[in-house]
């Protein structure tokens, strides 16, 4: 890991996830690119082309002195920061920084107790996962710790999650993290028998390793809805965090099959890192 991203709006939970990127890029002596996405008023876009100019400049060193003086914290001692103001807030741009500078990850801060709507739908985080290329880790609370040495993979090992799945084995073998494959079976028109999980599972092993050594580490529970599956096994494993792939032009919407992961993201007290479907 030797590039990380995180979009500052000067809040509190902004502020969460640059402290939990300073922890990682301490621990793996990588680069933040601290991203400021300043947002023009529509009443200075419809101003003459000079006055345009005059005032866009004024706002960009107001927000780069406000910027500066964000970045003057302590836990960001000892660690290379490059401070990036982009003019207009769109959110697919986070991704073109993302490739321009050949990022690694992609950390955001999130609320996490009040509900879906005030969470992902409409928000920013929920905007930058759908078009992010590269895994982005959702950070809820202020990191005293963070680590990647247990992570839970929840997956419906359907064959789509297959490439999600192979970019998470590659960034957490960079971490040295060890991956616990969680199916989560529940009732209803999603059940399965133990029968069909299993022949899923080789399916998707086979396809996605060529082999099928994963399979004694794949851990198979049942549960009321796949979330509570999730959050439980994460529980008693002593998960540090929980992985999950998205489908980019949904958001959390549409995942492990059309599960609900926005639960997953909301009551998780744990980081989530989503991976993206392509």
């Amino acid at each position: 890991m030797k590039k990380i991203i995180v979009p500052v709006d000067f809040s509190d939970h902004s502020n969460y996830a640059l402290e939990a990127a300073s922890i990682l890029a301490k621990k793996y002596n990588a680069e933040i690119l601290a991203l400021h996405m300043l947002e023009i008023s529509e009443t200075i876009l419809t101003k003459g082309e000079v006055d345009l100019q005059d005032e866009t400049v004024f706002f960009i060193k107001l927000a780069e002195k406000r910027f500066n003086e964000f970045l003057e914290q302590d836990f960001l001692n000892n660690v290379s920061v490059t401070p990036i103001v982009k003019h207009f807030k769109v959110f697919s741009e986070v991704n073109d920084v993302a490739k321009e500078h050949n990022a690694d990850l992609i950390v955001m801060g999130s609320h996490g107790s009040s509900g879906l709507k005030e969470i992902f739908v409409g928000s920013n985080t929920e905007k930058v996962v759908r078009h992010a290329d590269i895994p982005v880790l959702v950070i809820k609370n202020k990191p005293s710790t963070l680590s990647f040495d247990n992570v839970v993979f929840a997956s419906d090992f359907s064959q789509e999650s297959v490439t999600p799945y192979i970019n998470a084995c590659q960034l957490f073998g960079k971490l040295g993290s060890k991956i616990h494959l969680l199916h989560v079976n529940t009732p209803g028109d999603n059940f399965k028998s133990s029968q069909e999980i299993e022949q899923t599972v080789v399916d998707f092993l086979n396809k996605a390793d060529g082999d099928l050594n994963q399979l004694e580490h794949v851990k198979y529970v049942s549960d009321y809805t796949v979330e509570k599956g999730v959050l439980n096994y994460a529980n008693v494993a002593g998960a540090d965090a929980i992985a999950v792939a998205t489908h980019g032009r949904t958001g959390f919407t549409h995942f492990l099959a059309g599960s609900i992961s926005e639960d997953i993201a909301n009551h998780a007290a744990l980081p989530v890192i989503t991976f993206k479907i392509k």
